[in-house]
Order: structure tokens, then sequence, then C-alpha cells
């Protein structure tokens, strides 16, 4: 297979003809045909899972420009990789894992990036006292109108502030309306780990929410 660097560089060329699979519109039975060349049916899964997968680390990162490029890295990852594919588990369960796996990996970036930062803040320059990190926001409170919109985006920041071993749970249970099971294996964890995660996001959810019941 050609090295692929994103999405768009597929050709889409015709289909191959696949008489001998079963189903040729299942998920196993499209990347089997990824493999041996026929990028219609990689389009297909694209075309399955794009939204979704896009919308997920979404909710994970909080960042849509950034999700978007994540998305897109996946199904790169799922191209590349499409020859040492196994069919044990869903596809669904396969690329909602490469998914994560990225969406963890930025938010931990994140964290990095950010302690630099906050190492800067406390050196000072020819003895000149440190500058404020995050100064105040002096901008006016957003008027009335505006209180509502604001409160449909609490939960997204809400979410966006817990620990990512229990957002991704959360977020794969409440919001994509995964099984314990396909959690379990997405995360490679025990269903009673999941279970439990879900339970305490679902609580510090609660108190973050407090000031919107």
């Amino acid at each position: 297979m050609d090295t692929l660097t994103t999405i768009e560089n597929l050709g889409f060329a015709a289909a191959l003809r696949r008489e001998v699979v079963a189903d040729p519109t299942s998920d196993h039975a499209l990347l089997e045909a990824t493999r041996t060349g026929d990028e219609d049916a990689f389009a297909e899964l694209v075309s399955r899972y794009r939204n979704q997968i896009t919308n997920y680390i979404y909710r994970m990162t909080n960042d849509y420009d950034g999700a978007v490029d994540l998305a897109q890295e996946t199904f790169v990852r799922v191209y590349r990789a499409a020859e040492r594919y196994q069919t044990t588990y869903a596809f669904s369960t396969y690329i909602y894992r490469i998914a994560t796996n990225l969406a963890i990996s930025e938010l931990r970036k994140r964290k990095r990036r950010k302690l630099v930062s906050l190492t800067g803040f406390f050196q000072s320059k020819d003895g000149a006292a440190p500058q404020e990190f995050n100064p105040a926001d002096n901008k006016p409170l957003p008027d009335t109108e505006l209180v509502d919109a604001e409160r449909r985006h609490a939960v997204q920041r809400a979410i966006s502030t817990l620990p990512e071993k229990y957002r991704a749970p959360l977020i794969l249970r409440d919001v994509d309306g995964k099984s314990y099971e396909e959690i379990s294996r997405i995360l490679e964890t025990s269903e009673g780990t999941v279970k439990s995660r879900i339970s305490r996001a679902r609580g510090f959810l609660r108190e973050k929410m407090r000031a919107y019941l």
C-alpha cells in the first residue's frame, strides 16, 4: 500500500469486485477490501465514522479544529495499519481506541505545555517583577440574553475539566451511547473499572454544575 498522509490524498479509484465477501457493506469487509487497494471501500469507512469520531474527539479535547485534525490522523492510522487489522473486535471498537489514544495524548501534551508556561511565570527578567500569567478579564459581563447560551456550554466545559480516565468513559457512555462492554474494549480495562469511573465522573459533574441547577 502507498503511504497515506491525509484523507484528501486518496484518489478514490473505482471499487474492486468483491464477490467472495458475503456482506460487502460490513465494516470488516470494507477494511478487507482496503487491504487490496480498494480506496472506495476506505472512503465508505471514512464516511460512516468521520462525524462521530470528530465529535467524540471534540468532546474529549474541547477544541473543534484540533478534533478535525486528530480525526484525520485517526483515519490515516487505520489506513496505514490495514494490513495488520484483526477482526477480533468490531471495527468501531478499533477506531474509537485509536481516537481515544490520540485525544489523551493531546491532553497530556497540553499539560506539559502549561507546566512550561507556568515555570516562566516565576522567572523575572533583570530583577523586574514577574508578569501575571493569566491577567484578569476586564471585559464587561455578558448580557443577560447570553446566559442561556452559557448554560448550554457549561456541561461541555465541565466535562473538559475531568481527568481523561474519567472523561473518556463518561463521553463514550452518556454521549455516544456505548455499552459497558464496548467501552471496556475501547479503553482496554474491565467493565467494573468502567462503571466505577463513570459513576465518579457523574459525581464530579454534579458538583461542577451546581451553579446551573
